[in-house]
């Protein structure tokens, strides 16, 4: 496993990050989630991010239980905070001082930990004034609950502005989590560029584009039986943009080209995210214990030049670049 710095910050990161978006308390198996986990763990993954919002709080508890018996400082453990939870009423939701101090005790509970090393607002709050978001972030550093403070899908604009107020409350935004992958490009023309600016890596989630480039998914054949594009809860919303017999067509030609430098489909997009060198990490989910010794397999991986010109046409049109496509709910999600 290789390590990068997370932003301007000393804190270090491995390249590959486990993530359990959509499989740890809802898709997978609790003693499967465990597994899971500890192949991450043997792989030399020692990042981890979750969020409140998953599975409505439980994959927070499956992760704190598989993590139990770790070495606390040997890991980094990411949780956020944004989406509705518990009941859903008026104050369970967006990034309310209320709901910030409320929320990262509950997410420390549940984690077993008395901290996260970093705590990101999982979407922009446009009803809840920014400087009151960051001040309560600000003591929530200085409580130690949280060493360090992100963001995820913020637009260039919003990152500068709570990066400034970050300075002036004397704490560091060192990240962003945003959708990145071969096919969603949307973060390149401003968010990257004002993140090297200002000392904020990406930490990418989707890499695989939810599974689609891995090739799996092949152009007028029948969906994979136990696919994501197959799940009723949540799976095939988050995937059915990526199954036009267009993206899929291209996709498939992506195969000589992973063939030709030794990876499997999943590596070459993982590796491809890594090659950017404002991201320091990639998130990688499972659903079975060996998916993640394969796509660990993407770390330290270093593609030319010309392999990377290979993808780009073999994409072609396909690839989503629209700036405009970082978005947050205009309001709050109840």
């Amino acid at each position: 496993m290789e390590f990068r710095y997370l932003g301007n910050s000393g804190l270090k990161v491995s390249e590959i990050t486990y993530g359990n978006w959509l499989t740890h308390g809802s898709q997978v198996e609790n003693e499967v989630a465990r597994e899971c986990v500890q192949a991450a763990l043997d792989a030399g993954i020692t990042t981890f991010d979750t969020a409140d919002a998953y599975a409505n709080t439980a994959a927070e508890k499956v992760l704190g239980k598989a993590l139990r018996h770790e070495r606390r400082s040997s890991l980094e453990i990411f949780t956020k905070v944004y989406w509705p939870t518990g009941p859903k009423g008026p104050n369970d939701t967006g990034l309310s001082r209320k709901h910030i101090m409320e929320s990262i005790d509950g997410s420390l509970t549940r984690l077993r930990t008395d901290y996260v090393d970093l705590y990101q607002a999982h979407r922009y709050d446009y009803e809840t004034p920014l400087e009151e978001t960051m001040t309560a972030f600000a003591d929530i550093v200085r409580a130690g609950k949280a060493l360090y403070i992100g963001v995820s899908e913020w637009t260039a604009p919003q990152l500068r502005e709570a990066h400034g107020l970050a300075s002036k409350l004397g704490f560091q935004l060192v990240s962003n989590q945003p959708q990145y992958s071969a096919l969603w490009r949307v973060i390149e023309t401003e968010v990257v560029p004002a993140s090297g600016e200002l000392g904020i890596s990406q930490i990418v989630w989707s890499p695989v584009a939810q599974g689609v480039l891995t090739g799996k998914y092949k152009p007028g054949q029948q969906l994979p039986e136990g696919s994501r594009a197959t799940d009723t809860k949540g799976g095939e919303d988050t995937i059915k943009r990526w199954l036009s017999d267009e993206v899929l067509t291209a996709v498939q030609k992506l195969e000589p080209i992973a063939s030709d430098v030794g990876l499997t489909m999943a590596q070459l997009a993982v590796a491809w995210v890594l090659q950017n060198p404002n991201v320091a990490s990639a998130i990688i989910g499972a659903s079975k214990p060996e998916q993640v010794a394969s796509n660990v397999a993407a770390a330290g991986v270093t593609l030319d030049a010309e392999v990377l010109a290979r993808i780009d046409e073999a994409l072609g049109d396909v690839v989503e670049r629209d700036p405009a496509k970082t978005t947050s709910p205009a309001t709050r999600v109840a």
